[in-house]
């Protein structure tokens, strides 16, 4: 299996241990339970109760080592540079195109949420952005064409 490094901040790393903890004990539980009721239907080759029980444990399963996986290979980000953009920055950015600007946290991919504008280091935005210093300029490609943004602002 190839492990890629997970960039996390403190706060999502807590996040995700406390995610796991949960699963381990009180679903691991719960999932378990709801196997258990559903063999004591009898005839498991068509019982959907069943089925559905051993789905659930599987993604439940699948969920947990995921988990297990991103925490082992967690680099914790914690102090910022204010001349280069790295994981935790909070860039200020001009589209050259239109010189609309926006503001983007640089986050580790489990931290990514686009509506709050958190965006991966992993993303096109993000593998162009990083290292680069205020005022300098970077493009990508997209589906759309290549996209230029300039650094306003590295916080």
């Amino acid at each position: 299996m190839n492990i890629k490094q997970e960039y996390l901040t403190q706060e999502k790393f807590k996040e995700l241990e406390t995610e796991l903890e949960s699963l381990k004990t009180v679903k691991r539980k719960e999932v378990a339970d709801a196997l258990e009721y559903a063999k004591s239907l009898g005839d498991l080759s068509e019982n959907q109760e069943y089925q559905e029980a051993r789905d659930s444990q599987a993604i439940l399963e699948d969920r947990i080592n995921r988990l297990e996986v991103i925490l082992k290979s967690a680099k914790i980000v914690s102090t910022q540079s204010t001349h280069l953009v790295t994981v935790g920055s909070v860039i200020s950015v001009e589209k050259e195109s239109d010189k609309s600007r926006k503001s983007y946290t640089m986050v580790g991919s489990e931290e990514a949420d686009a509506n709050l504008g958190k965006i991966s280091m992993h993303s096109p935005l993000g593998l162009a952005a990083i290292g680069k210093s205020k005022g300098e300029s970077f493009s990508f490609e997209t589906p759309n064409g290549i996209m230029s943004y300039k650094i306003i602002d590295i916080k």
